[in-house]
């Protein structure tokens, strides 16, 4: 077997398996010049296929906090302990990123991971820098900081230990059971009004949830997290997200009504994106695991973003446009209040940050 240059994608390189992942493809990133096609030669001589594994590789930052002025966002500031994620959701909307990487959206996304210790220090620098000025830190928003090569390489915790030390506003997204863990930093938080949980449930059904987030914690396993942080006096917000017109919409009303019972006390909800490189490997996706559905899902799709597979415009992005976001939007509304889930939380508390004395520091005496 050898390698050449081309534009065409096989559906797997050859020679390689998978197992348990979202993608089946590994189209080359946008901004390469070439990709790269494996291709039978003729020599029909056995071998065994071997399996896609994951690969960890470290990144040495030199910057923490990411900034962003996105209108549509809640948070102008996020952290990220890891680059892709293993969870491998087919709709992640995070998996153009890794292009930036000279990886693929595609496999690459999910088994070329890229982990970041050593943040907690860079972190600790730029919250004790005299510019710095603070506002709720969001974690989680591009890849969950609770894939599974946490348990290895504890970046979240360690950053947790920092925000804790500094008396930091910390909102958390994630779908991995490992949060857990780290329960007794985050109740303390949490009874100072410095913490907040949200935790995302696309679907109630654990077939449908295991081919579309092969390696994320199952829907009844999330629940249970949601359980367990809401006993240790976190507040937890759901997040039925991404809402996939035509194949999960239906259970809207359902994921918010088990949430509820579970001790979730706020919701939101946001519609499918399907930006650059995802909407081909989602619609690979259907094709695969839903073939009797991937026709109305991709119409209603593009009913809801103005004809095309996704919209980026501030203020449709996330929910789209027309009939069907405004019904999805209307049943959110009705479900939710029905329940007495909030949409919008109290802001996290910002008066209490200070940085931590340091060895040598000049004491208070009040």
């Amino acid at each position: 077997m050898f390698r050449l240059m081309s534009d065409f994608i096989p559906p797997l390189p050859l020679g390689h398996r998978i197992r348990a992942r979202g993608a089946a493809s590994n189209s080359t990133g946008r901004f390469e010049r070439f990709a790269e096609t494996a291709f039978a030669d003729g020599w029909d001589i056995p071998e065994e296929d071997q399996l896609v594994k994951t690969d960890v590789r470290v990144e040495r930052s030199r910057s923490a906090i990411t900034y962003n002025r996105s209108p549509d966002l809640p948070f102008d500031r996020s952290i990220n302990p890891y680059r892709g994620c293993e969870h491998g959701c087919i709709y992640c909307f995070a998996r153009p990123s890794h292009a930036f990487l000279n990886l693929s959206p595609g496999l690459d996304f999910e088994t070329k991971l890229i982990a970041r210790p050593g943040l907690d220090a860079v972190l600790t620098r730029e919250l004790r820098a005299a510019s710095y000025r603070v506002q709720t830190i969001a974690i989680g928003t591009n890849t969950d900081p609770y894939q599974p090569c946490e348990a290895e390489f504890g970046v979240m915790r360690q950053i947790l230990g920092v925000l804790a030390a500094f008396q930091h506003p910390t909102a958390i997204t994630t779908k991995g059971a490992l949060i857990e863990r780290d329960i007794d930093i985050l109740s303390g938080m949490a009874r100072r009004g410095l913490c907040r949980v949200g935790v995302s449930i696309t679907t109630l059904d654990p077939k449908l949830s295991r081919s579309m987030e092969p390696r994320a914690p199952l829907p009844a396993r999330r629940l249970e997290i949601i359980r367990n942080l809401a006993a240790a006096g976190i507040d937890v917000r759901v997040m039925v997200a991404p809402v996939v017109p035509g194949l999960t919409d239906q259970e809207l009303e359902a994921i918010l009504q088990a949430a509820k019972a579970a001790g979730a006390v706020a919701a939101s909800w946001i519609a499918l994106r399907l930006p650059l490189e995802v909407s081909p490997l989602f619609q690979e996706w259907l094709h695969r695991h839903a073939p009797d559905r991937a026709a109305k899902v991709m119409a209603r799709v593009r009913e809801m973003h103005g004809g095309q597979d996704y919209d980026p415009e501030w203020g449709r992005r996330m929910r789209g446009q027309g009939i069907w976001s405004e019904l999805l939007a209307r049943r959110f509304d009705l479900a939710a209040k029905r329940l007495g889930l909030q949409k919008n939380l109290p802001p996290l508390r910002t008066d209490l940050f200070q940085p931590p004395a340091r060895a040598g520091d000049q004491l208070s005496l009040f």
